[in-house]
């Protein structure tokens, strides 16, 4: 007597089809949630950090950092840097880089950030707020940021490297022009604690973003670089 093994029937497979479908189509809208909802966090962050920097400005009529007052004006101040004073000459100095770190523990302080900073001749923890990839932010008046032009140097809030290139171009598209070397949201490759990604000539590192060919000057959303970083010039 013959055993006929029986094959799955057109519904069977239909089904199993449609169950794969479901679950390939969860997973992919989970990335999506996952990655929107880091994009709103650096965003987040950023408008924190710009708010916290004009209502300082406003308050003091000086800059977090170079405000050379704050000993005086600013409770709990620490004497690491300075005495807890910039030197006043009306931007945020990158040398000494003293400044760049003093400017978060003026900040909170002063009440404009959450959390306590005390400044200290290092990056830490304790003196320097991150990124949601536990790299450092930097508010400093610099160019190192787009193709790193010395001459038009600005007041910039560096987010640190360690970010997705498709987080950091969709940051831009969200808030800017969606191209790396102009607008108010450029490429930065500013290391933080962390290395930053390789750099070529000077400028952006080609698994981050085009810096010519064709297309020029946008960001390498497909390549999957994870070391990248921006800049919000002010």
């Amino acid at each position: 007597m013959r055993n006929h093994q029986r094959g799955f029937t057109l519904i069977e497979i239909a089904i199993v089809l449609v169950i794969i479908g479901l679950l390939l189509g969860g997973v992919l809208k989970g990335q999506e949630l996952i990655t929107s909802a880091r994009v709103r966090n650096l965003i987040s962050a950023q408008d924190g950090v710009k708010a916290a920097f004009f209502g300082f400005q406003d308050r003091f009529r000086a800059f977090p950092g170079d405000y050379s007052q704050a000993s005086q004006n600013i409770a709990n101040m620490t004497t690491n840097c300075g005495g807890g004073n910039g030197n006043g000459n009306g931007i945020i100095d990158a040398n000494p880089v003293l400044e760049s770190i003093l400017a978060w523990e003026q900040l909170s302080k002063a009440g404009f950030i959450t959390g306590t900073f005390d400044c200290n001749t290092t990056e830490s923890l304790t003196t320097t707020p991150t990124n949601p990839y536990n790299v450092f932010l930097q508010l400093v008046f610099d160019g190192a940021y787009g193709q790193t032009n010395a001459s038009a140097q600005r007041h910039n809030l560096k987010t640190g490297a360690q970010i997705p290139v498709e987080i950091i171009a969709e940051v831009d598209r969200k808030i800017d022009d969606g191209r790396p070397f102009s607008g108010s949201f450029q490429f930065s490759a500013y290391r933080g604690n962390a290395a930053a990604a390789p750099q070529v000539g000077g400028t952006a590192a080609p698994s981050c973003a085009n810096t010519g060919g064709s297309p020029q000057g946008t960001w390498n959303s497909t390549i999957g670089e994870s070391n990248c970083g921006g800049a919000v010039v002010f």
